[in-house]
């Protein structure tokens, strides 16, 4: 991995903004940063991540400002204006499927397996069974916790 300095890192931020590239300075951490990048499990713990990502975004945009000579303020709101930019640019994430519509759709597969002969219907009942009582783990399972035990 390459380490670069924090001077290196804002100077090449301020010339792909001068230049017009399209750039993610609010998500970048800078290299030197050794903070914990991964959420907490607790509210608490997520809260802190919060304060921390917030804490080295203000450090970042003061660090650019003094870089390029502006005021912080004018970066911070230039940082959030890109940020809006890219939060209205990207796609809705679709709403997963519920548990009953997983369970419909498993039903729908088995009768078809049945009737393409596949299948016993006592060997698709105890598949819908068995996906009723959870026994099934894993993102596409019934199972309330899946793999991630």
């Amino acid at each position: 991995m390459i380490r670069m300095t924090r001077k290196r890192l804002l100077v090449g931020l301020a010339a792909a903004g001068v230049l017009g590239v399209g750039i993610a300075a609010p998500t970048v951490a800078l290299a030197d940063d050794n903070s914990p990048s991964a959420g907490a499990s607790t509210e608490q713990g997520g809260d802190r991540h919060q304060q921390q990502h917030a804490d080295r975004q203000a450090e970042f945009a003061d660090a650019l400002a003094k870089e390029l000579g502006v005021p912080a303020d004018k970066v911070t709101a230039a940082l959030e204006k890109l940020r809006e930019q890219r939060q209205a640019d990207r796609p809705e994430r679709p709403t997963p499927p519920s548990a009953q519509d997983r369970q419909a759709a498993l039903k729908d597969r088995l009768d078809q397996a049945v009737k393409d002969g596949k299948l016993t219907q006592d060997q698709a009942d105890a598949v819908l069974k068995a996906a009723e009582s959870g026994v099934f783990p894993g993102p596409g399972g019934m199972g309330a916790r899946g793999w991630h035990k």
